[in-house]
């Protein structure tokens, strides 16, 4: 099953199975990953079934400094039973979430005034820029294929140029096709598990996506919401080429809309936009516009900004040691992708999709929880047998 989740496909598993003298065919692997799948699920659906206050933590001690991070991508799906072939071909949001422990410390006063460098480079945040629009479902880049775009890890700040920046220590994945308020209850059982609600420094880190809100208002109250940098520079970006005449003034209105919302300064922003809209107006009800079109441009920037102004003290946040991008779920949808997503995948609406999700969010994360759930799993050679009135608690793990 490791390799089910780990490798590129079914064939590719049964290969590297067959290579170890362990003759099976892709059929064999697919049916015994559903079926591992499927048994994750139930487990995942019971702990997000019981009342959180229920969930035992399974650290050993409540953590420092923590983040959930949630985002989404897209995975093509069949109708399931109608025969070879692909019926009925949809895609369906796969909801991704993930939970990290972190190092970080607290300073008394911002340790990065200024944005990071990789943040003003013309070519990488043109590239940034374009990724983020391919993950969105939007036209980025037509010479390249939507799913090279889709599966590539976003572009983010080189370490080096955020020393203050939170360092991962340990995470762990969330993955389901399930509507908002399942994978709420997915995510918060989670959290309880690895004992975040007890964690000193909290961060619920999101774009703008209204449900990404209500979930965080829902299950997260005690963590600080924070609205996604890489969002935020995407609509500075696009709003900044809208509206200036040429590529120097586009440039420099991008820089200066990009240090304001940095250091927090987003009422100047929406001010200055609002002058703009002023200018170009307000995009015409029910007509569709290009993303370029400086009404659209202008709007949307001035929609994402009222909703998340109170998301976007990012001075604050740095100053307490708290992400400010959603960078690390980035990369988990790429690595989930990876698996799930390309041309010639359709997975099964219903258990199927379900099933490759858990395994693939199971092997991503890195407590090892597939590994020892299939020790322990019965009929599993290394499973210890339990003695009659032996209730030892599992063994806790790290945070």
């Amino acid at each position: 099953m490791l390799l089910a989740a780990r490798l590129g496909s079914f064939a590719d598993a049964a290969f590297a199975l067959t290579q170890t003298g362990l003759p099976i065919s892709a059929q064999h692997v697919r049916t015994l990953a559903r079926q591992v799948g499927g048994e994750l699920v139930e487990q995942r659906d019971r702990k997000a079934d019981q009342d959180r206050n229920n969930v035992p933590a399974r650290v050993a001690a409540p953590p420092q400094v923590v983040a959930v991070e949630v985002d989404g991508g897209r995975i093509r799906t069949r109708a399931e039973a109608a025969g070879p072939g692909v019926h009925q071909a949809q895609n369906k949001e796969d909801k991704i979430a993930c939970l990290v422990t972190l190092t970080s410390e607290v300073c008394a006063q911002d340790p990065q005034a200024q944005p990071p460098p990789s943040f003003l480079q013309p070519r990488r945040v043109e590239r940034l820029v374009q990724q983020m629009a391919g993950q969105a479902g939007e036209q980025a880049d037509a010479a390249e294929p939507p799913e090279k775009r889709a599966e590539e890890a976003p572009a983010r700040s080189d370490p080096a140029d955020e020393p203050w920046a939170p360092r991962k220590r340990l995470g762990t994945c969330v993955a389901t096709l399930a509507n908002s308020r399942a994978f709420g209850r997915m995510v918060a059982a989670e959290a309880k598990e690895r004992d975040f609600y007890r964690a000193a420094r909290k961060a619920f880190v999101a774009d703008g996506a209204a449900y990404n809100w209500k979930l965080q208002q829902r299950y997260f109250t005690g963590f600080v919401p924070i609205a996604d940098f890489l969002h935020v520079l995407c609509y500075v970006y696009r709003a900044a080429w809208a509206v200036a005449a040429d590529e120097v003034g586009r440039w420099q209105q991008y820089l200066r809309w990009l240090r304001a919302c940095w250091q927090g300064r987003v009422a100047e922003v929406i001010e200055q936009l609002q002058d703009w809209q002023g200018r170009v107006g307000r995009p015409p009800p029910g007509e569709e516009l290009p993303p370029t079109d400086p009404r659209r441009a202008v709007a949307e920037a001035l929609s994402y900004f009222g909703h998340n102004a109170g998301r976007m003290r990012y001075p604050e946040y740095r100053r307490a040691g708290l992400p400010v991008t959603s960078s690390l779920v980035e990369s988990l949808v790429g690595e989930v992708n990876a698996r799930v997503k390309s041309k010639q995948k359709y997975w099964n609406r219903g258990a199927g999709a379900e099933a490759i999700l858990q395994l693939r969010a199971a092997v991503l994360s890195e407590d090892g929880r597939l590994e020892r759930y299939l020790s322990e799993r019965p009929g599993s050679p290394y499973r210890r047998r339990q003695k009659q009135g032996d209730h030892t608690a599992p063994a806790k793990v790290a945070a």
